[in-house]
């Protein structure tokens, strides 16, 4: 029962934390919309997106990640069998180009800090499709965790499909993008 307890914690915390992501994400999108503001326009702005920014960090996102790490070691330790599985160990790869993913965005913050009201120096579109990103490692460790050992048996399938869903994600930012030019 404390097993699945803790599960459901992790689950929680995950979903918290992928949310947090994503808008913190977007909102580097938003900061760097101000580009071609009028000065007195863009310094409101970006002032209150980096507020945004540090609130979002420091009150969902790094808790979340941290109770979600937590408890994710902790069912490692009621469970060690799961460290002998396979699926367990292309999960434990999607989880570390999380954890990298989640680097990119702190040293986005620290940059944005940095920059104290200059330009961000990363192209609009990469940070829209820099967005997708958490999307895609979102897919891959649910259908992972999901599928289990069944992941391995036609996992040919879903790389293609991934690569599809990749394209169709892509294909439909740049398409967004032409659109509002």
């Amino acid at each position: 029962m404390l097993y699945l307890i803790i599960k459901a914690f992790h689950i929680i915390f995950m979903v918290s934390y992928f949310a947090g992501l994503f808008y913190l994400v977007r909102l580097f999108v938003y900061y760097k919309d101000t580009d071609s503001f009028a000065q007195e326009k863009k310094i409101i702005l970006r002032e209150q997106y980096l507020f945004m920014m540090r609130r979002l960090w420091n009150i969902i996102i790094v808790p979340a990640f941290v109770i979600m790490t937590v408890c994710g070691i902790t069912m490692l330790i009621l469970n060690p069998s799961l460290l002998k599985m396979h699926w367990f160990h292309l999960k434990l790869t999607f989880l570390i180009g999380l954890f990298l993913y989640h680097y990119w965005a702190w040293k986005r913050i620290l940059q944005i800090k940095i920059l104290d009201g200059n330009d961000l120096e990363i192209p609009n579109l990469k940070l829209r499709q820099f967005n997708e990103i958490a999307t895609f490692l979102l897919f891959l460790i649910v259908i992972t965790a999901i599928l289990k050992n069944n992941v391995l048996d036609f996992w040919w399938q879903l790389i293609l499909g991934f690569i599809v869903l990749v394209l169709l994600i892509t294909i439909t930012v740049k398409l967004v993008n032409k659109k509002k030019k």
